[in-house]
């Protein structure tokens, strides 16, 4: 039987090295490549045409589920098995929608992840326990809301950027990390249509979800 073969999909060197040496330990598993962004590694999979891609979800130079999307959207024939740190909702749901096979914390044992990938290179769904808590929920709850609708919190950040604070200044006042702030935008972004900090406020006024200027 052929090896399963994988792509390793995070922007931490250290993170990427600790994967490749679990699956250098374990027989039946081929390391293709690493990848260190979204964008380098859609170009990566078609290019070496792994049979999973381990990606994660908060990266520089393009986020996952971008490209997750953008693999769907051409075809790609690879398995996407999200390795994150986070389970909230608004990572979980726009992966799996993205069209990601499983989802996956960092925390999981090693023999549940070598488990997970033997799974996702078979087509299985795979979703950690905290995962598919969540899901059940989403699923059984009310109806997500349509795109352009922003969640309580996003509101929150969106009108503390319109008064020009900063991701530091933000991160101070809600008690949330940078990193948090910084993925309440890009969800904003991507519910508003837009690609900056202006825009997002600019839309914001127009669609009333901030009061007058």
């Amino acid at each position: 039987m052929n090896d399963i073969t994988l792509l390793l999909v995070d922007d931490h060197p250290v993170v990427r090295d600790g994967l490749r040496g679990i699956f250098a330990a374990a027989p039946g598993f081929t390391v293709l490549g690493e990848s260190s962004s979204g964008v380098e590694a859609v170009d990566m999979t078609f290019r070496l045409d792994p049979d999973v891609v381990l990606m994660d979800l908060r990266m520089p130079g393009g986020n996952g589920v971008d490209a997750i999307a953008e693999l769907t959207r051409r075809g790609a024939r690879s398995r996407v098995l999200v390795l994150t740190t986070f389970d909230t909702d608004t990572d979980t749901l726009p992966a799996i929608e993205a069209g990601a096979t499983g989802y996956l914390l960092k925390d999981a044992p090693r023999d549940e992840l070598l488990a997970a990938v033997r799974a996702a290179a078979d087509g299985r769904a795979v979703l950690s326990p905290a995962v598919a808590s969540r899901l059940l929920s989403a699923v059984r709850g009310p109806a997500v809301p349509a795109d352009g609708t922003l969640s309580g919190r996003e509101r929150e950040v969106l009108s503390l950027v319109a008064r020009g604070t900063s991701n530091r200044e933000i991160a101070a006042k809600l008690f949330i990390s940078e990193a948090t702030v910084k993925t309440h935008l890009t969800h904003i972004y991507g519910k508003l249509g837009v690609k900056d900090r202006a825009a997002a406020v600019a839309a914001g006024y127009d669609r009333g979800i901030l009061g007058g200027p």
